[in-house]
């Protein structure tokens, strides 16, 4: 299957500059796309006529507006394709799950569902937050980033591990695993949110049995996002 050349390298720089929380110039952005300045002139030109990216007053180039419209307008459609996942994710180990997301230096819960048949469990409200190096949320998704030399312990043991377990960290007595949602190589996630899947409850939580549950489903909520 062909591509067309002209739209892979906007998407391509779209791609490049949401990596680069503080802006790129121009001129970096023509050397990560490896082509001619004038070209990558053109690129950035069109993308901010659709209010895509923008230029700060230095000059560098960010995200802009359009694309938080885009993910906004995609939004519905994942939630509704997430919830038989996360929901099946809590009646297997009966617990509450959740999806989470990154916001600044804050984890946020984006989607909550409880288990069917449990008669009393975690209530995890939608929107809550805390930092992001605190709870098998937060730090399943700082896994997910490039090493850090300031990296804590439990970073880099969900990062060798490919999950998070936490206990007592947000609520005492509260035991959490996550795993950090990641695209796989060569494929582009819808709004390129920092995402984690996981459950957490107050005892009995089977770990074993909810840690290959949760990074499986880990798993296949990437290739929904990716789809």
């Amino acid at each position: 299957m062909s591509t067309l050349q002209t739209l892979d390298r906007g998407l391509r720089a779209l791609d490049v500059i949401s990596q680069a929380p503080s802006g790129m110039s121009v001129a970096e952005l023509a050397r990560r796309l490896d082509v001619h300045r004038a070209i990558c002139y053109r690129i950035v030109s069109t993308l901010e006529e659709h209010q895509l990216i923008a230029r700060t007053d230095d000059g560098k180039l960010r995200l802009a507006v359009g694309v938080s419209v885009l993910a906004a307008r995609f939004e519905p459609q994942l939630h509704h394709d997430v919830r038989p996942l996360l929901q099946e994710l809590a009646n297997e180990t009966r617990a509450t799950a959740f999806l989470s997301a990154a916001e600044g230096g804050d984890c946020v819960a984006l989607q909550v569902a409880e288990p069917d048949a449990q008669l009393l469990t975690v209530g995890y409200r939608i929107g809550s937050r805390h930092p992001l190096s605190k709870g098998a949320a937060g730090i399943a998704i700082l896994a997910r980033r490039p090493e850090r030399p300031d990296d804590g312990d439990a970073v880099v043991r969900a990062r060798r591990d490919g999950y998070s377990l936490t206990r007592g960290e947000l609520e005492r007595s509260a035991v959490g695993v996550a795993a950090g949602i990641g695209v796989p190589e060569g494929r582009h996630a819808v709004g390129h949110a920092e995402r984690s899947v996981g459950v957490v409850a107050i005892e009995g939580l089977d770990t074993d049995r909810a840690t290959r549950a949760v990074v499986r489903t880990a798993r296949r909520l990437e290739e929904l996002l990716t789809a």
